[in-house]
């Protein structure tokens, strides 16, 4: 299109310049005493000549009017690669570990780039590198200052009091980081974390709703997490006389943490404190169901008391049926048939654990079961020392474990006790390597009950009312 308009103009011109050649003609100009005789085409060549030297002059002039903009904008731009050429040997430099390296050449690319984001960003991570929290901490509130950067810098300085133990400081950053951000999981997730840590469940209840509301927390996560903040409610209400508020919270929290038994003992005791027994069956009957654990069972003896060892087992054989194939509920049945003396019974169940406990086979405290079976039951007390051998090289008992750490616990807490995270741990099966089975083996082995009455005690009972029990 350029092409043709060049064409054009060049014909037009070639046109006028061929008919003024033509047509000279002839112009006479008087003025102030001047007269000018040319032709027409002398004429027109003087005006071109002057309208094409003005535009020149025209030219000159804006050219140096806009030279020191011109100067400034290269020289700008020669600070933005040097800056860029800078960031990028400071990146490399941090990636192969050079802090020192890193943390200089991100200086200069702070200088360069007038203090843009990323290279305060390099300075922080190359100062975390080198082990300096105080320069981390000023390059992250540098940060701040800006509000497209200022969550990324209350990040940086939400790691930094974590990492130095500050939680106080640093829940106020993630506080703060909640004002900007209000769907943003991981704060809320942190934020929640910091109350835990300080017993602030009213906070933490709170934080929930609002998660919940913005949907900041997954529907399963805010449930969880709404029930051990319920239950720690509810421990507070006890401690603080107010029973009645206490075991409602607790029903509250057990609904909506059906795995963790813990909350169910809780409610169950409560219950129980209240003189409301059938209650506190039910509360551990419905818990059975969904996670058995020898805290249940304990609790069930004191929510249906029974004097001698055959009623104790009549008790556990009713809590049982809730759930009658889980590893816990044969468990439970053959320490009650043992205590009961019930060798058979006892026997039987003790062989149906074995036979679903999980590879590599029994734990320890299946196996001191069985040692305990075969040296009571009249018979063989070198099976009895066999047993006592796998013992002590048997896979872990179940116990509290959290799920970020891996960190075994004999008691739930809604805190890990090694990592501080928030309702992580959860009853299962530890790794070996991180069982402490000096610690863990008076919970996850101890007996359910206080050990059988004298022989003379059983016999009272009866061989009838012996034989119906281990009929059933």
């Amino acid at each position: 299109m350029r092409g043709f308009l060049a064409l054009v103009l060049i014909a037009a011109i070639v046109a006028v310049v061929g008919f003024l050649a033509g047509h000279p003609g002839h112009v006479e100009i008087v003025w102030q005493g001047w007269q000018i005789d040319t032709s027409a085409a002398v004429l027109v060549a003087i005006f071109a000549a002057a309208v094409v030297l003005l535009w020149g002059l025209a030219a000159l002039i804006g050219a140096a009017w806009r030279s020191p903009h011109r100067w400034r904008r290269r020289r700008e731009a020669r600070r933005h690669r040097a800056g860029e050429e800078a960031m990028t040997r400071g990146l490399v430099a941090l990636a192969a570990g050079d802090a020192a390296a890193a943390q200089r050449e991100a200086t200069r690319a702070t200088v360069l780039l007038n203090g843009a984001p990323v290279p305060l960003l390099l300075a922080a991570q190359a100062a975390q590198q080198q082990g300096d929290p105080d320069g981390a901490r000023h390059s992250f509130a540098r940060l701040l200052d800006r509000p497209e950067t200022e969550l990324l810098g209350l990040r940086g300085l939400l790691g930094e009091a974590l990492k130095a133990g500050d939680d106080t400081v640093a829940r106020r950053f993630a506080e703060r980081g909640r004002q900007l951000h209000p769907a943003s999981s991981w704060l809320a997730e942190t934020a929640l974390t910091l109350q835990a840590r300080a017993a602030d469940w009213p906070a933490a209840q709170t934080t929930l709703a609002d998660a919940a509301r913005r949907r900041a927390l997954t529907p399963e996560r805010t449930r969880h997490a709404r029930g051990v903040v319920l239950y720690e409610l509810s421990r507070e209400a006890e401690r603080g006389g107010d029973l009645r508020l206490a075991a409602a919270l607790a029903a509250r929290a057990q609904a909506l943490i059906p795995d963790l038994a813990e909350a169910a003992v809780h409610h169950a005791r409560l219950l129980l404190a209240l003189k409301r027994h059938r209650a506190a069956r039910r509360a551990i009957e419905r818990a059975w169901r969904t996670a058995p654990h020898p805290d249940l069972a304990r609790i069930h003896l004191d929510a249906d008391p029974a004097e001698q060892p055959l009623g104790q087992a009549a008790a556990l054989q009713r809590l049982a049926a809730q759930n009658p194939d889980a590893l816990e509920s044969h468990l439970a049945i053959a320490e009650a048939a043992l205590n009961a003396r019930l060798w058979g019974e006892a026997r039987r169940h003790l062989g149906l654990a074995a036979a679903a406990a999980p590879p590599p086979g029994p734990s320890r405290r299946l196996c001191l079961m069985m040692a305990r079976l075969d040296d009571s039951e009249p018979g063989d007390p070198k099976a009895a020392r066999n047993w006592l051998e796998r013992a002590a090289n048997a896979p872990p008992d179940p116990c509290y474990v959290c799920a970020r750490c891996d960190a075994p616990s004999a008691a739930w807490h809604p805190v890990c006790s090694r990592c501080g995270a928030f309702d992580t741990l959860a009853w299962r099966v530890p790794d070996r390597q991180s069982a402490d089975m000096a610690a863990l083996s008076d919970v996850s082995a101890g007996p359910l009950m206080l050990p059988g009455p004298e022989a003379s005690g059983t016999d009272r009972l009866g061989a009838k009312e012996r034989s119906a029990l281990a009929g059933r």
